[in-house]
């Protein structure tokens, strides 16, 4: 392939993985976005960071963007020259919320618009590649194709479907000032689990999906969850005692991917806002959103 641009960009949002019962499947995009430009250079790569990450990422070749687009490029068989990357960080990192994939997929689909053959490198390409480097899809699919998603392995690539989304589902992200390395929360979880909570699930997932677009009065019941969020709870102790206040209160909260924060499927009013102030978590309101996108 040919290079048919020397600058592109694209707006990726943040994503929650696994809404609870739907473990390493279901996603939601939320209204939170990373913005990154690239420009084709001769020479080696520069990055400039505004935002989350300036301090801790790196700024040169190794820089996940810069690492992806250039394997992306060989992998298609195009040159692969130097990036001059700006990269505008809203997402979180470390806080479950999809900054890995919100990169990833960042670096994809610049390539796909820097080649100028976005109809012949679909996004069901772009999920095999993001999805591919992730292991698991669930927060892959929302940042691609944005609202709610859920997504398969097939083979050895990933397919995903759009799930319809009620205009009474309202949602609501509660971000510590903790972070959680998702490396961390993948250890704690054990190689297998009971079948009888493995049925539980299944239920709840097939729940969820009927929840979200029909039944919103479902989801504190489809959102309950016996795979991931108890093994996890000693790795991220606040959460799970405020995400047990909740739920114990009727709100249908889960932990958003692999935490520590937390997604609330209802709106928070300021009171319960400043209630949980003061517990050291920030909240977000979300609305459904589209996925990456050129700008």
């Amino acid at each position: 392939m040919r290079i048919a641009k020397d600058t592109a960009k694209v707006k990726v949002p943040a994503s929650s993985g696994n809404l609870g019962p739907g473990f390493d499947s279901m996603g939601m995009a939320h209204d939170v976005w990373d913005e990154v430009s690239a420009t084709l250079i001769t020479g080696p790569s520069r990055v400039v960071i505004l935002g989350e990450g300036n301090s801790t990422l790196p700024k040169d070749d190794s820089h996940l963007i810069v690492k992806t687009m250039s394997e992306t490029f060989e992998r298609l068989g195009a040159p692969t020259p130097g990036i001059d990357l700006v990269c505008r960080n809203n997402i979180p990192h470390g806080k479950g919320m999809g900054s890995s994939a919100a990169a990833l997929t960042a670096a994809v689909m610049l390539v796909r618009e820097l080649l100028g053959t976005p109809d012949e490198f679909t996004r069901e390409e772009v999920l095999n590649i993001v999805a591919g480097y992730e292991g698991h899809p669930d927060n892959a699919a929302p940042a691609i194709y944005g609202g709610a998603t859920l997504s398969w392995r097939e083979g050895e690539g990933f397919k995903t479907a759009q799930l319809p989304v009620s205009d009474r589902v309202k949602t609501t992200l509660l971000i510590p000032d903790e972070v959680l390395l998702t490396t961390t929360a993948r250890a704690a979880l054990p190689d297998m689990v009971p079948l009888v909570d493995g049925a539980f699930n299944a239920g709840r997932s097939a729940l969820m999906v009927h929840a979200l677009s029909q039944e919103p009065e479902l989801l504190f019941a489809a959102t309950e969850d016996r795979l991931h969020q108890r093994y996890r709870a000693d790795s991220m102790r606040h959460t799970t005692d405020v995400l047990r206040a909740l739920r114990e209160a009727g709100w249908p909260a889960v932990v958003s991917g692999a935490g520590p924060s937390i997604l609330v499927f209802a709106e928070i009013d300021p009171a319960m806002a400043n209630v949980l102030a003061q517990q050291g978590f920030r909240t977000v309101d979300s609305k459904q959103v589209r996925g990456a996108h050129a700008v």
